[in-house]
């Protein structure tokens, strides 16, 4: 008898054992993990910038654009597709490591604008090189050039400005657009309240060099200076926001912050040494004065050399 009573009460004991065992494993797995610097990631990053992106110019002065036929890709065009399929992919994988649950839909729908703006600026920029080589000169409008402006029927003079409105307006937006909001809205889940977690390692400041100057090429090339401007001051603001509820910048959004304020800092010195440039000042009129570093190359360089 005593021994079916034991017998009775340990049954009845097991459920909420398992429960406490169950729950503790619970609060292990829900426990907030420390932040760590993607250091792979934001290699990658910079690696494929600079390679892809910035580096095209490079691979077309170690393989001209003479060497192809001009009506074929060139070695720049392929590292521009190389980069348009790399690049949504890392940014999803960045997306994947976010501390913060970011909202499905709107992550797919920047990447897929990110695709095709990207794609349609691999179209113009591959034309507008070998317009270049043909003598088109990029500090002047597309009806001033002495190359285009003598072109018979006249209506095709509409179709080059039409091409450069795909590149340099609807290509660059459809482009920058998703990329720096997918940006901000992974440094949004870039905050801790580990105060050990909030400094750079090494490695993180040996890639913000590299990281700010192709920000700088960016905005400076692709004439984004407004859309950097305000992601940079929304961040600032997200920044000062979460300050007041106790919360500050871990490793990765220090990387960013820090990346973006370096570029800053370099567009703010490039207009300042091209303050005074008459030429550069018609080809960019307005409040917003950014020229572009291919438009003073073929203003101050192409001739010379």
């Amino acid at each position: 008898m005593q021994a079916t009573v034991r017998k009775r009460q340990s049954s009845a004991l097991q459920p909420s054992t398992f429960h406490t065992s169950r729950q503790g494993s619970r609060d292990t797995e829900s426990s907030p993990k420390k932040p760590q610097f993607h250091l792979d990631l934001w290699f990658y990053f910079t690696l494929q910038n600079w390679v892809l992106d910035f580096g095209r110019p490079i691979a077309m002065i170690i393989l001209p654009l003479e060497w192809f036929p001009l009506n074929k890709p060139s070695a720049g065009d392929y590292f521009h597709m190389a980069y348009n399929v790399i690049t949504p992919l890392l940014l999803l994988k960045l997306i994947e490591r976010s501390p913060k649950t970011l909202p499905r839909a709107a992550v797919y729908l920047c990447i897929v604008t990110f695709v095709m703006g990207a794609s349609i600026h691999l179209v113009g920029d591959s034309i507008n090189h070998r317009l270049i080589l043909s003598g088109y000169q990029l500090h002047l409008s597309v009806r001033e050039n002495p190359i285009i402006k003598d072109l018979k029927p006249a209506s095709l003079i509409d179709s080059f400005e039409l091409l450069y409105y795909y590149d340099e307006n609807l290509g660059h937006l459809m482009w920058y657009v998703p990329f720096f909001l997918i940006f901000f809205l992974y440094f949004t889940g870039c905050f801790t309240q580990v105060r050990e977690e909030n400094t750079m390692p090494l490695s993180a400041w040996l890639l913000l060099g590299p990281s700010g100057l192709y920000y700088w090429y960016l905005v400076t090339e692709g004439q984004i200076f407004i859309l950097f401007i305000f992601t940079f001051f929304a961040m600032m603001a997200t920044v000062i926001h979460q300050r007041r509820k106790g919360f500050v910048p871990d490793s990765n959004g220090l990387f960013l912050l820090y990346s973006f304020s370096l570029t800053l800092g370099l567009v703010a010195v490039w207009v300042g040494c091209l303050w005074h440039d008459e030429v550069l000042r018609k080809k960019y009129p307005g409040v917003i004065y950014v020229p572009e570093p291919w438009a003073f190359y073929t203003l101050h360089i192409k001739d010379s050399q």
